[in-house]
């Protein structure tokens, strides 16, 4: 599994959340939502321009829109690489949070 930055794990698990849905204002929609930052169109299509180059996501173009004024939306979806690399990076985050206490950090605050 290649190294992912937060960034790029976010949009992952996003794109995930969406399933059939995933494209890019969704996504920056449902990021904002769970980290409470603020998140560009450009970072989100950088993340997903990466994790594309990853193969991790794999991308079409829906039927053009009326409501868009005749244009398409990009959609994304997992490969199985993406997947995997989902499984792997929470089985990381487990393995390195076991043991860590919340309430033991939050009383070094």
């Amino acid at each position: 599994m290649d190294l992912l930055t937060r960034g790029e794990e976010l949009v992952l698990l996003a794109v995930w959340r969406l399933q059939g849905n995933a494209y890019t204002v969704p996504i920056r929609e449902q990021l904002i939502e769970v980290s409470d930052k603020k998140w560009s169109l450009g970072s989100v299509y950088e993340a997903l321009d990466r994790l594309e180059k990853k193969k991790y996501l794999e991308s079409y173009l829906s039927e053009p829109m009326k409501s868009r004024g005749g244009r398409s939306k990009r959609i994304y979806k997992h490969t199985k690489d993406g997947l995997k690399a989902m499984i792997e990076l929470r089985n990381a985050q487990n393995a390195i949070w076991n043991g860590i206490s919340i309430p033991a950090i939050e009383r070094e605050l």
